[in-house]
């Protein structure tokens, strides 16, 4: 059996959004920057994958069906085996009060809709 070198670790990212067309943008910026990814398409979906895949990072939304962002975000930092996972918030709920109360139930960044790829990245890097 031939020996191989292990491959270098691609971070992974949970992208939780509901809108299809932010969806393929982010999964577009996400296979360009070479990060592994996996969707989901609400905060309840987006908490089950969490727990189960340990991604390093949530993108999340705020706006969704079934569970929003910042209920999501209360789950994942309620649970042990994913309250170290940083999230950053992606939304078009950009008053400040709702970018304080993400940051309030445990997000370490808030990012506004519509945003910036160069922003998106830069935030994703530093986390």
């Amino acid at each position: 059996m031939p020996f191989t070198m292990p491959q270098k670790h691609r971070s992974h990212v949970l992208l939780v959004e509901d809108s299809i067309a932010e969806l393929r943008w982010l999964m577009e910026l996400m296979t360009r920057s070479r990060f592994r990814f996996t969707v989901a398409t609400n905060g309840m979906d987006g908490y089950h994958k969490a727990v189960l895949q340990q991604p390093d990072l949530i993108l999340l939304d705020v706006r969704m069906p079934v569970v929003d962002g910042f209920a999501a975000c209360r789950l994942l930092k309620a649970d042990s085996r994913t309250q170290q996972i940083p999230v950053i918030f992606l939304s078009a709920a950009n008053d400040v009060s709702q970018r304080i109360e993400g940051l309030n139930v445990g997000a370490v960044d808030y990012i506004c809709k519509p945003f910036d790829e160069l922003e998106v990245m830069t935030r994703v890097n530093v986390h």
